[in-house]
């Protein structure tokens, strides 16, 4: 039998991936640019949360967002209409966004500029939760719609995100959504996450999101500051 050597790529990919998001992270924080890397399945509401986001911390924050899509750009027009800076991102059929779109992505944006970026990642479960992309912080949505298992059937993606936002709480009953047992099941993969309820729709628990948010942005420029 022919011996023959096995290259294992993974590992490098991801090393080198990590390596060009630390030196995001650095230069965000040099200038002072707080990058959200907002997760979800599609339809569980990313751009309406984004929309209602953005209206309550414009007067505080300049913001502007990188909308990621394997093609498209119904989104970014969404966004634009509201009169926020936006780039479109097509990802060229990839199903997440790397550090490296993500680094030439704040580079066309000139994300020196801006308080607040929000990066509206392609929409799915598995691949964004793999890839680090130099965030300051790590958000997901999950809709009630989607059930309160999916902690277990995605664990990766409930394991890194800092912030889990359970959206469409208005609508919970109707798809029999337990709120007690998906705590449960975050907590089987993350003990840290700020679980926090909302609807982006009706406003309902949106402030502590918000507040949440704003205080996550002040701590790092109190950090940058010492």
């Amino acid at each position: 039998m022919q011996n023959f050597e096995i290259l294992e790529t993974k590992e490098q990919v991801l090393a080198d991936n990590d390596a060009i998001a630390e030196e995001t992270r650095r230069r965000l924080a040099a200038s002072g640019t707080f990058l959200v890397n907002l997760m979800a399945s599609p339809g569980a509401g990313k751009t309406t949360l984004l929309l209602r986001t953005i209206a309550a911390l414009r007067s505080r924050y300049r913001i502007a967002v990188i909308e990621a899509d394997a093609d498209g750009d119904v989104d970014a027009k969404t966004i634009a209409e509201s009169g926020t800076p936006v780039l479109q991102v097509h990802t060229g059929g990839s199903c997440h966004m790397d550090a490296d779109m993500t680094r030439r992505g704040l580079a066309a944006l000139h994300a020196e500029q801006y308080d607040l970026v929000f990066l509206e990642n392609v929409g799915n479960l598995v691949c964004p939760a793999e890839f680090d992309v130099g965030q300051s912080l790590r958000v997901m949505i999950l809709s009630t719609p989607e059930g309160h298992d999916k902690p277990l059937k995605y664990p990766l993606m409930f394991q890194v995100s800092d912030v889990i936002l359970v959206n469409k709480v208005d609508v919970a009953e109707v798809f029999d959504f337990k709120l007690d047992t998906f705590r449960k099941n975050v907590a089987l993969r993350n003990q840290t996450a700020q679980i926090l309820p909302l609807s982006a729709k009706t406003g309902e628990g949106f402030q502590a999101w918000i507040d949440v948010l704003a205080s996550e942005i002040e701590k790092a420029r109190a950090n940058e500051c010492e």
